[in-house]
């Protein structure tokens, strides 16, 4: 793209080195949610379909539930002492999580003590990865000029999709050929390790520099004007800028959409799978291969776009066709009479997902720079930490009442929050000016 020209050799750099550690971190991060559905039998007891429902609910749930308590530590560690560290301490702690499921004992040998431990070490490597992913979206939102910015953020996603498919890859060869399945944890710990060296190599972004100078400029007027606290005030009003809580709900709303759609494509249809089309994990696992390159080529062509489109059209024209999907996914589940018809729906759920890419970069234009990193942490692991754990155990009791009309009581609402997200942000942009920025409007 001719927009990167204009990048210099250390910001092409950095854009080198976060998108290899994000590949390498997703990788660890997707390696056990893609073989759950054979690990959950090595670290679990054995159960029921249901219960089997339940525990994989679990599982994917215990990577997300205390993450909004990381973010609060990880996001005052990214305001206050820099985001460079935080991508760094992040990345190790998921190695670290990482080669201890590889020398894990399983339930046959240490009994519910392995369940617990496989679930810490799922809470560990969730926490990390909410640190490292917005840490690096935010590193290169302030250390790229738009244009450019909005593909080279929403090249991240890219990354992450390469990290899942590479998991998935590893996952369907160890489970194919009987492989021990330590081995694909000992692959990721060693790249999740690759990934934490590589990241030392980062500089400082140049915003979050001239905050801190910024910073003691206000320390120092504020000791100033101690004994004066009307202009005292007037500075602080000025220092501290405001965010709306319209604009706060807004970015929570779009940030619930991909946990649904992830549930969604890669776990809801399991127990239809094996019930009713005899496909053993080693079969799911292969297919979900297939859904992740899908999934990657998606993100390719949307990054591709956000260099001459700006990126809250490409999500508007996605919400739009996710909620049409959404309103018609009970009437093709039910119709779908073997597993391609099946594998099509999975696949048009991940093309329209309700995603934050490639927009990020601009909602987090709209937040307050000494804030930043926490307010975007919080929401957006709080928001996957709550739908994660309402589509997960919701669908299932849902299911049980409503068969698959039950997903329009937690999708419908999803979808047009997801929109109502995406217009808040559309005005404030027209307010900038920057809507029209890259590309004709079609909106």
């Amino acid at each position: 793209m001719g927009i990167f020209s204009s990048l210099t050799r250390d910001q092409k750099e950095s854009i080198g080195l976060l998108q290899v550690g994000t590949f390498l971190e997703y990788f660890d991060l997707m390696l056990y949610v893609h073989m759950a559905v054979l690990l959950n039998e090595i670290f679990f007891p054995q159960s029921d379909p249901h219960t089997a429902s339940l525990l994989t609910a679990f599982a994917l749930c215990s990577s997300l539930a205390f993450r909004p308590i990381g973010a609060l530590i990880f996001g005052w560690i990214g305001d206050h002492i820099g985001r460079k560290p935080t991508i760094v301490i992040t990345t190790a702690i998921m190695a670290i999580s990482c080669l201890v499921m590889a020398n894990l004992p399983t339930y046959a040998q240490i009994g519910i003590t392995a369940a617990w431990g496989v679930t810490i070490c799922r809470i560990v490597q969730g926490i990390s990865s909410m640190g490292e992913i917005i840490g690096a979206e935010i590193y290169l939102t302030e250390t790229i000029k738009i244009p450019a910015r909005y593909p080279v953020t929403a090249l991240l996603t890219v990354s992450c999709d390469l990290g899942g498919l590479l998991a998935l890859g590893i996952a369907f060869f160890v489970t194919s050929y009987g492989l021990n399945w330590r081995l694909a944890f000992w692959v990721g710990a060693a790249i999740a390790v690759v990934g934490a060296f590589a990241r030392t190599r980062l500089r400082e972004t140049p915003e979050f520099l001239e905050m801190k100078r910024q910073w003691l400029k206000k320390e120092i007027h504020e000791a100033n004007l101690e004994g004066d606290p009307v202009h005292g005030a007037a500075y602080n009003a000025a220092w501290k800028e405001p965010i709306r809580a319209k604009t706060l709900a807004s970015f929570f709303f779009i940030a619930c959409g991909y946990p649904l759609c992830f549930y969604l494509a890669f776990i809801y249809f399991n127990p239809i799978l094996k019930e009713s089309f005899g496909y053993s994990p080693a079969d799911i696992i292969g297919r979900n291969f297939f859904l992740v390159l899908i999934l990657l080529v998606t993100s390719i062509f949307i990054t591709y776009f956000s260099s001459r489109i700006h990126p809250l059209k490409i999500n508007k024209v996605r919400g739009i066709l996710g909620l049409l999907l959404m309103i018609s996914l009970p009437f093709l589940i039910i119709n779908s009479t073997n597993s391609t018809q099946l594998f099509l729906v999975q696949a048009f759920i991940l093309i329209v997902a309700f995603q934050d890419i490639p927009s990020f970069a601009v909602f987090m234009s709209h937040f307050p720079l000494y804030r930043r990193f926490t307010f975007a942490s919080f929401l957006w692991s709080l928001s996957r930490a709550l739908m994660y754990v309402i589509t997960s155990f919701g669908l299932i009791y849902l299911g049980s009442y409503f068969g698959h009309f039950g997903l329009w009581l937690i999708a419908l609402p999803t979808a047009f929050g997801f929109l109502y997200g995406i217009n808040h942000f559309k005005e404030l942009e027209r307010k900038r000016s920057l809507y029209n920025k890259c590309g004709p409007s079609i909106a």
